[in-house]
């Protein structure tokens, strides 16, 4: 009876992830270009839905069965005059070995506008078909339990990616790297729930094992240790899809307003006041000074260079706890007036980056570059399949709830506070919740709309 119960309770809390299109949206088949507007060689047309045969056969013929997968060199007709469209390659894709996991198609034809625009007119005459919104063939296949929403976003980065590291990192998450972690901890938690409400319900008439809470507590506890060593990531998987937020800072004229205290001009104290908050929200700070007055720091007060950097933000009345954990750079400008002697003693020191904006030789600007991408490496990481990364600030604010609820359902559930146990069992719902709202197996409406705004139509 026991093992009975836990089963239908992991059934029960597994139902509610199940997720559907509304019949009206199910009943409807969507088409749209696929790959790029413009000229170009081969343009893709995607087809998803019910009609999707009867699409496939109304515009090359069903004189000839198609295999699945298979690519066909057809000729592709208008359905109401009947004229050759173009000559192109057809695929046939049966539910439920599709990408939105519904009948599906494509056609490969020549990428002219004119080739396009006939087709999809072509389309759009077959009965029960309709032109594709925005992000409807990635929303289907979510809907259709194909792509969990850490994957739908993650095609959606990879749809924006401007950089290989950026590419590499949402590759990896559209094909479930973040998703398999996070299901592994969704499922744990059900199994923890279902082995709390069986113990809740039947602890009394049933042989319920007595290490069952005991083992219960210890599995939450391993839980929230692996849900902080995620959390503490040093948000490298933002900084890389994002970008990493950069604030150059120093006296006037360096970049934002010069940081310094001696005005009273209303326009200057808003340019300063802005810098300030520039630099408190930034995930890198380049501290940009004159290489003279660095050495000169440096030789005759006998500080460091980190001295010297501490006590330069020091004068500028900035928050010092929102700097804890910045990275901070020291970078010497002007070094073309240096002489030969102080040139040789700048070299000296490590942690200083050299630059001359005055016609810079390239043996100045090569190294410089270098480190400075030595400097966004340590800064973001390299994605890795075995380490995934949270590339999202959602995810973040989900997962320190979800520990939130764990460690209160833990300080409720000491042997010596005899809580209500029914109450005490909520908390360990909301923290499956705060999981599920992730992947997007609860309701999910708001964050959809979110998600979705920014993907193609033919996606």
């Amino acid at each position: 009876m026991n093992r009975i119960y836990k089963m239908a309770k992991a059934f029960k809390y597994s139902s509610r992830c199940s997720r559907n299109l509304s019949n009206a949206a199910a009943d409807c088949t969507i088409f749209s270009l696929s790959s790029g507007f413009g000229k170009c060689g081969v343009s893709v047309i995607r087809v998803s839905g019910p009609q999707t045969r009867n699409a496939l056969q109304t515009l090359v013929g069903n004189r000839h069965e198609l295999k699945a997968r298979y690519a066909y060199l057809r000729s592709i007709y208008h359905p109401e005059t009947k004229e050759i469209i173009d000559k192109g390659l057809v695929l046939w894709f049966p539910a439920p070995a599709s990408f939105t996991g519904e009948d599906s198609c494509e056609f490969q034809v020549h990428g002219s506008l004119a080739v396009i625009a006939a087709l999809l007119d072509a389309l759009g005459k077959v009965p029960g078909l309709r032109p594709a919104t925005a992000g409807e063939f990635t929303k289907r296949a979510f809907y259709g339990g194909k792509i969990d929403l850490t994957e739908v976003e993650g095609l959606a980065d990879l749809i924006h990616a401007e950089t290989e590291a950026q590419r590499k990192q949402a590759m990896l998450q559209s094909t479930g790297a973040l998703s398999r972690v996070y299901d592994n901890w969704r499922k744990r938690l059900i199994s923890c729930a279902a082995h709390l409400e069986a113990y809740i319900d039947f602890a009394e008439e049933e042989n319920i094992e007595d290490d069952v809470v005991l083992q219960l507590t210890k599995e939450l506890h391993l839980i929230i240790t692996e849900i902080r060593d995620h959390l503490n990531d040093q948000r490298q998987g933002e900084m890389l899809r994002n970008g990493v937020r950069t604030a150059i800072v120093g006296a006037p004229n360096v970049d934002t307003a010069g940081l310094h205290k001696h005005t009273k001009d209303m326009v200057e104290l808003e340019g300063i006041s802005r810098a300030k908050e520039c630099l408190q929200n930034a995930d890198l700070i380049l501290l940009l000074t004159d290489a003279q007055e660095l050495l000169r720091n440096i030789t005759t007060n006998k500080q460091s260079a980190q001295n010297y950097q501490t006590d330069y933000l020091k004068q500028l009345d900035l928050d010092a706890n929102k700097l804890i954990g910045k990275r901070i750079q020291l970078i010497a400008n002007k070094i073309d007036l240096l002489s030969t002697t102080d040139l040789q003693k700048l070299a000296q020191i490590d942690s200083v980056l050299k630059i001359t904006c005055k016609q810079p030789p390239t043996d100045i600007v090569q190294p410089f570059l270098r480190h400075f991408e030595k400097l966004l490496y340590e800064l973001c990481g390299e994605p890795t399949a075995e380490h995934p990364r949270i590339t999202h600030a959602r995810y973040r604010q989900q997962l320190e709830r979800c520990n939130e609820h764990l460690h209160i359902f833990l300080h409720e559930y000491a042997p010596d506070i005899f809580p209500d146990t029914a109450i005490s069992a909520q908390k360990l719902r909301n923290a499956l919740k705060c999981i599920e709202r992730i992947t997007g197996h609860v309701s999910t409406d708001d964050i959809l709309d979110v998600v979705f705004k920014d993907f193609c139509i033919g996606k």
